[in-house]
């Protein structure tokens, strides 16, 4: 079995992080990733401070299982280059800001005529309309104004979060959205145009704490790691380190209560549902914080687990690529790279019972410009060689 989204071709104009990330998982599940940069390439193979060989670590987390064409979309050459590809792909996917597209001429209106099935998928920081259109936008500025910073972080100290979420939720929506588009165009024979706005997207992850808020009008602010609704439901300080709980539900509670050897909080009025818990947390979180510095993380491993209750302990990078459950799952992998080698990457955590996964390497920049212009458009060597003097490629 091949992969799931094997036989579709994507034309991947994206860059930096949010677009790169999402038609990366595209490729992984075995989607044909045509990368085109400008000829200097994609920006982010620039981004220090850590290179493996000449090659950026923050580039290589994002641009697995791809090919690389440089092509230059500002010239006419280039750009009935870019046509010839759009008549034969399934999908253009773009990060560019709001009126690019247009600019350069490849706007969904311009690439239907190439191609009437196409579908077009643009992720932008606001997307196509709204006061905002026109803004930049990073990572950082998403997170503020998505209200996502408002709820992370400890006190009255607002945080981001450590993982570039504003970014990650478009590439995560935009894969999901082409992968819908493809199944809605195999119904339909319809191409269509997808609008994805990183600061939409990042703010329907909020779920329960929106619809807590449309319910009482409260900003909740700053949760550090606790929750909500449910208590016990965050971390604690051990002999050692740090680990957490999340005792959901009576069982889980009763079954931490024997833990931490401290049974007859089972009994006591102020704790014994999870609503008590709640109303008194500030009376309880010291007397579990007092036992769980009693012990290093390793002991609590092993009366939690004998209680069977969730937990987990707060793992730095080299745990995590130790831990044998993340190894068992193939989340640290080594794929062979042209110039560096054996190079260690995360896994594909989208694990398909029968299909084959044959992640490539990230792609260097252009590798595979001659190749795709020659098996794919039927250009001959002199025709390529003409185009590279005439810095179309």
């Amino acid at each position: 079995m091949l992969g799931l989204l094997s036989g579709a071709r994507i034309l991947d104009l994206s860059h930096m992080l949010a677009g790169p990330f999402g038609s990366m998982m595209l490729g992984d599940l075995g989607a044909e990733i045509i990368k085109i940069e400008p000829r200097e390439g994609d920006p982010m193979r620039q981004m220090g401070p850590h290179f493996f060989a000449t090659e950026s670590a923050y580039y290589l987390s994002a641009n697995r299982s791809k090919q690389s064409i440089t092509l230059n979309l500002q010239t006419a050459r280039g750009r009935a280059i870019f046509y010839d590809l759009v008549k034969i792909s399934d999908v253009v996917y773009d990060n560019f800001r709001p009126g690019i597209t247009q600019k350069l001429q490849i706007d969904f209106e311009t690439l239907k005529r190439f191609n009437p099935r196409i579908i077009a998928c643009s992720i932008s920081g606001f997307g196509q309309n709204g006061p905002y259109r026109d803004r930049p936008a990073f990572d950082i500025a998403i997170q503020g104004l998505s209200g996502a910073m408002s709820i992370t972080g400890v006190g009255e100290q607002p945080a981001r979060m450590g993982i570039a979420m504003g970014d990650l939720a478009g590439g995560m929506y935009g894969a999901f959205a082409v992968a819908a588009a493809l199944y809605h165009r195999a119904k339909t024979g319809e191409g269509c145009c997808i609008d994805l706005s990183l600061l939409d997207c990042l703010t329907a992850l909020h779920t329960y704490v929106a619809q807590y808020f449309f319910h009482d009008g409260v900003n909740p602010g700053p949760q550090g790691t606790e929750h909500m609704s449910v208590v016990p439901y965050q971390s604690f300080k051990t002999k050692d380190g740090y680990l957490v709980v999340a005792a959901f539900t009576e069982k889980f509670w009763q079954g931490l209560c024997r833990a931490l050897d401290l049974p007859h909080l089972i009994d006591d009025p102020r704790f014994a549902k999870n609503d008590d818990r709640r109303v008194n947390r500030l009376q309880l979180a010291p007397i579990l914080s007092a036992a769980f510095l009693t012990r290093a993380t390793d002991e609590w491993q092993t009366r939690l687990d004998a209680e069977s209750v969730p937990w987990g302990p707060i793992n730095q990078m080299d745990r995590v690529f130790a831990d044998p459950q993340i190894l068992a799952r193939q989340m640290k992998i080594e794929l062979e790279h042209p110039t560096i080698g054996k190079l260690p990457m995360l896994g594909n955590p989208v694990k398909v019972q029968g299909a084959g996964e044959k992640l490539a390497p990230p792609p260097l920049r252009g590798q595979h410009t001659a190749q795709i212009l020659c098996e794919l458009l039927g250009y001959s060597p002199e025709q390529i060689a003409a185009l590279e003097k005439e810095q179309v490629i």
